[in-house]
This record gives C-alpha cells, structure tokens and sequence, in this order.
C-alpha cells in the first residue's frame, strides 16, 4: 500500500511540474494537491513501519516547486492583447468582398423534383 502510494505522488508530483512550466500552469494546482495528499499519506503510512522518508521528501519538494512556479506564472503573467483594429479593418474588408461576390453571382432557376 505505501509503495502504490508512493509511485502516485511522484508521478502526481512530477505531472504537476510539467504542467506548472507550459502554458496551462493554471491547472497544475490539481496534480499538486493530489500529490500533497499522497505524501501526508505516505507519511502516516511510513510513521507504522519506521521506514525511510526520503521518497516523501522528494514528493514534497517537487510538488513545492510546482505550486512556486505555478503561483508565480499566475501573480507576474500579464496577457498582452494585440492591435485590434487591424483585425476589424480585415474584417470589414473581407464582408465587403463577400457582398461584392455575391452580387455578381447569377443565380438560374432551378426546378428541384
């Protein structure tokens, strides 16, 4: 049992460090928090058998860097929003191409039967 529990906070831990680096950070809270419960669990786990914690130190430490860089990326990240006005002026340009070609379209009866 303590070593499944182990083996799921390394792979939450380092799951949450991944994801704490790429642009989806703000998700990488979920992996952490799993991995933190896994490690408190460990621990209770490790405390019945006086067994080494070195393991559950490493789960810690790495989950500790993944909400760091995750905290960090959410307080210091600023979303820089383009020029906008290129945008509309392409769009607007774009519908009246759209209008233009329709006009010139001739459009034959057709009987569907």
């Amino acid at each position: 049992m303590k070593k499944l529990v182990i083996i799921l906070g390394f792979i939450s831990a380092i799951f949450a460090v991944v994801i704490a680096v790429t642009p989806l950070s703000k998700i990488a809270y979920i992996p952490a928090l799993a991995a933190l419960l896994f490690g408190i669990i460990s621990i209770f786990l490790s405390k019945e058998h006086q067994d080494s914690k070195k393991s559950v130190q490493l789960i810690f430490l790495l989950t500790i860097i993944a909400l760091v860089v995750t905290t960090y990326k959410a307080v210091f990240n600023t979303v820089e929003v383009g020029n906008t006005e290129e945008l509309i002026e392409k769009e607007n340009e774009s519908e009246e191409d759209a209008i233009e070609e329709l006009e010139t379209l001739e459009i034959d009866d057709i009987d569907i039967e």
